[in-house]
């Protein structure tokens, strides 16, 4: 899947195609990167790519003009795909979005920066504005890095282990169950804790089951409206429902029994 970014700061992208899962798909070429700099296509001697915004106020805007240059030399190169805004203006980035995302041959995702983009550029070029949550940081280079990794482990053949991205956090709309590894005995604080017996039965069955129980409680508990979600989807069986039903009586009861 080939990824055109307009960022200031292409060397930020080095942590995406330098470590871990991304590394791997940039080096199989199911992630290709093309980095796109505004300041490589300006007019002045200083390179300039922001200016103060009209009407006053605080910070500086990006100029459109180099912006544009750099899109159209995207194109040029063949870029694919809708283009992208990173912008906490935008409808927030869900699980559901990423799978549609990831069915697409390719992206263009604008980063930007200081107060914001000249709304000109944005009305003229882009698609659809993205955020990753109601807050704001320096700009759209980490936020795209985190769409783009969460797109990539969605492409086929990335994840090393079969079956890893369908059974993470959100994959089924609840988030994951808890996870436990070696060793079986852990001491702390002068105490031991072991590992829930089922996850050692070597029940299949069973521990399917208890993780299903698990992955329902801690979303209830976390997350309560993606329980809802889930059940507007049609994707919780009758036996979710009874397990639901019987954490919130059980949470119930021991509230009371604690009052």
């Amino acid at each position: 899947m080939r990824f055109d970014v307009l960022t200031i700061f292409p060397e930020m992208f080095s942590a995406l195609t330098g470590s871990g899962i991304t590394r791997r798909a940039a080096e199989t070429g199911a992630l290709q990167l093309k980095l796109w700099n505004p300041r490589e296509f300006t007019q002045d001697a200083y390179r300039r790519v922001d200016d103060r915004p009209f009407g006053g106020g605080p910070g500086m805007v990006m100029l459109a003009a180099p912006l544009q240059a750099a899109l159209d030399a995207a194109a040029a190169d063949g870029k694919r795909g809708p283009v992208l805004l990173m912008s906490p203006a935008g409808r927030p980035l869900t699980h559901r979005k990423v799978m549609q995302l990831s069915q697409l041959d390719g992206l263009t995702i604008i980063c930007g920066r200081y107060e914001g983009i000249d709304e000109r550029f944005i009305a003229r070029n882009v698609d659809e504005e993205v955020s990753i949550g109601d807050f704001v940081v320096s700009g759209g280079e980490l936020p795209a890095m985190m769409l783009m990794d969460a797109v990539v482990r969605q492409l086929p053949g990335v994840l090393n282990t079969e079956g890893s991205a369908t059974e993470e956090s959100f994959a089924d709309g609840l988030l994951d169950c808890p996870q436990f590894t070696r060793p079986e005995v852990m001491d702390v604080d002068d105490a031991s804790e072991g590992v829930p017996a089922v996850l050692m039965s070597g029940n299949h069955a069973e521990i399917a089951k208890w993780r299903r129980e698990q992955q329902l409680i801690r979303t209830l508990s976390r997350r309560p409206e993606l329980i809802e979600s889930a059940r507007a989807a049609g994707k919780l069986s009758a036996r979710d429902e009874a397990t639901l039903k019987r954490y919130t009586r059980d949470a119930l009861s021991t509230k009371k029994g604690s009052a």
